[in-house]
């Protein structure tokens, strides 16, 4: 029995954020991120895209192309704060969520779906009970994968209601540029539309025949987007306990890049976010690793375990940069992310001594013991430590 796999995306969910701590700004041309020379929009509003302003571009150019930009600084810890708003909204409907990043997560609503006629009218009651309930908006696609689900959330934005069976996958899919299949990069959509797939029925039909020059231009990646394409591929939920052990968050760059500026950037973002969201937890990591997507969607991980725990920006954003810099400058990379793991409550952390730190403060206690003993047989205090000597001819 195939599964019902949700896709649920919050929509512009930063400038949303934004919008419901300054509602005067709703439907103005909107940009969260830095405002520096090395700044990035991390998000903006659809009145900002109107102009061609676009997530991961160089804040600099989204101010060239909307001079009326308005620009807001990131605000992670409200935007996790809403976030966890939005995680315990759908957990209320089905406990097999797996949270795929801040704003979106995959849900199992297979059990929950037996007995209800109109799917549509309940995720449009869905969607206007989380806006009633937060204030947020929110994209959802149906599917019996992860892939299709994705796919359908992305179809209709904002506010969009998609439902992809196997059946509808040319009918709804087909059409679509071919950039606009998941997992297809800018720089390869160029390549495979010079080959003559420029649409995604293009592509499903080329991979029917295994066709060799797709195969080439693909890689790796071919056999698993074939397998989307047709209705297959992942359709389990990863579940997490809701006491959390690790905090994590990723990025995809606006194209594949090896540039450290871009690449600092958006590891500094993602690190400033992870912080706010550890803190918001009130929590410390003992390891902190990091993850590098190449353009072949492989991914690599880093990690180091910390001589301290930590949930402070600066330390993680220095360890994150050295694990970078030791390992992956060589990389064209497409995403990146940072995790804190083997989080612990700080009233859990006690000082612990060293062997010789504790047997030197027991060697410490009993010689006071005795000179106060002699002091007091002597009525005088007479007798003190030579360290005690040292520090006050100092």
């Amino acid at each position: 029995m195939s599964k019902v796999i949700v896709h649920i995306d919050l929509n512009a969910f930063f400038v949303r954020c934004e919008e419901i701590k300054d509602p005067s700004i709703i439907g103005k041309p909107v940009a969260v991120g830095h405002d520096g020379r090395a700044g990035i929009v991390s998000t903006c509003s659809y009145k900002a895209r109107e102009y061609g302003v676009r997530s991961g571009m160089p804040m600099s150019k989204a101010k060239d192309l909307c001079r009326d930009l308005l620009i807001k600084p990131v605000d992670f810890h409200f935007y996790h704060m809403l976030s966890s708003e939005f995680v315990s909204f759908v957990r209320n409907y089905t406990k097999l969520v797996e949270i795929a990043s801040i704003d979106e997560v995959f849900a199992d609503f297979t059990e929950v779906l037996k007995d209800v006629n109109d799917v549509v009218g309940y995720f449009k009651e869905f969607q206007k009970k989380l806006f009633e309930t937060t204030k947020l908006k929110c994209s959802i696609g149906i599917g019996v994968t992860k892939f299709l689900a994705k796919m359908g959330s992305d179809y209709q934005k904002p506010m969009g209601l998609t439902i992809i069976r196997k059946k509808d996958i040319s009918k709804i899919l087909g059409p679509l540029p071919i950039r606009d299949l998941f997992g297809v990069g800018k720089k390869t959509a160029p390549r495979l539309e010079s080959i003559g797939i420029k649409t995604i029925q293009d592509f499903i039909n080329r991979s029917e025949i295994d066709d060799e020059e797709t195969k080439n231009i693909l890689g790796k990646s071919y056999y698993l987007l074939k397998d989307w394409v047709h209705g297959l591929g992942d359709d389990t939920i990863i579940t997490v306990p809701e006491d959390l052990k690790s905090i994590g968050n990723s990025t995809t760059l606006f194209e594949d890049t090896d540039n450290i500026e871009v690449i600092k950037n958006a590891f500094k973002e993602l690190s400033k976010e992870v912080s706010s969201r550890a803190i918001g937890e009130r929590k410390l990591a003992n390891t902190i690793q990091i993850m590098v997507k190449d353009t072949h969607y492989k991914a690599h991980n880093k990690s180091t375990t910390l001589p301290n725990p930590t949930n402070e920006f600066s330390d993680i954003f220095n360890v994150v940069m050295k694990l970078y810099e030791k390992n992956y400058t060589v990389l064209m990379i497409r995403a990146v992310g940072v995790t804190l793991q083997k989080l612990i409550d700080p009233i859990d952390m006690s000082i612990q001594m060293t062997l010789f730190d504790y047997e030197e403060h027991e060697k410490e206690s009993s010689t006071k013991l005795l000179i106060n003993e002699l002091n007091r047989n002597l009525k005088k205090p007479l007798l003190i430590r030579a360290s005690e000597v040292k520090r006050k001819k100092k």
